[in-house]
């Protein structure tokens, strides 16, 4: 079964001072150690960015655009543009999973209570089987809940979601396998 990991909007815009977020380079180390598996095994690593309007951080002409330098991107690796929080509205991620007979995703990056919940839910109403390393995707502290708790609420909601291609699997890192 083809496969691809897909990371979404790990940009310097989304990580700065002002906008911390929850153990930030352990989740950056993560993606790097799965984008790694996933191209061993012939995967697609597809890099999910958001284009903001005018004046926004992720706006396509400012410098929180562009990916964390951290982040592992190797020749080859495809990339997605959006402007919503589902990665697959309005953009060309469908057709390019399509187009490599991809069955398989492996979901990652932030936020998670935005733009990786909508795009998992999004995945699976499409049919795809849908995976989600519980411990490689982040979000900021908000004042009604700490990030370790939103984090940990998504993930056992995406195990428990019903859809067509059945739940998410949710595991640690360390335990995605990609054959």
């Amino acid at each position: 079964m083809s496969n691809a990991l897909i990371i979404i909007d790990m940009q310097r815009g989304s990580f700065t001072p002002e906008t911390p977020r929850y153990a930030s380079q352990a989740v950056i180390g993560r993606i790097n150690d799965l984008a790694a598996k996933c191209r061993a095994a012939n995967g697609k690593v597809i890099f999910v960015q958001h284009d903001g309007p005018e004046g926004d951080p992720h706006h396509p002409d400012a410098p929180g655009w562009h990916l964390l330098p951290d982040l592992d991107v190797q020749e080859g690796d495809l990339s997605v543009r959006k402007t919503a929080c589902d990665s697959f509205l309005s953009t060309d991620l469908d057709q390019i999973l399509q187009f490599n007979s991809i069955k398989r995703l492996f979901v990652t990056g932030c936020a998670t209570e935005f733009c990786v919940d909508t795009t998992i839910r999004s995945a699976l109403a499409r049919g795809y089987e849908t995976n989600v390393p519980a411990d490689a995707h982040t979000t900021a502290e908000r004042p009604h809940l700490p990030a370790k708790h939103i984090i940990a609420h998504h993930n056992a909601t995406w195990a428990d979601f019903i859809s067509p291609a059945g739940p998410a699997l949710v595991c640690d890192s360390a335990d995605v396998r990609f054959t």
